[in-house]
């Protein structure tokens, strides 16, 4: 399996947003994302990081 789990920077820790992401893409200024369970969430910031090995991806507050 080659999804990943997205979680959020907030206050120096890291807090699980959303499991099994399958898509996530720019979308009107936020970032849009599904799962492989068809869950759907947007996010208005930007990316700080992407761990491929570890199947893992940061997003921050702008």
């Amino acid at each position: 399996m080659c999804e990943t789990n997205v979680y959020i920077e907030k206050d120096g820790s890291e807090e699980l947003f959303l499991e099994n992401v399958d898509i996530l893409r720019p979308e009107e200024g936020k970032i849009y994302m599904k799962n492989l369970f068809g869950e759907q969430k947007h996010f208005d910031g930007s990316i700080k990081e992407i761990s491929l090995i570890s199947h893992k991806i940061i997003l921050k507050k702008d």
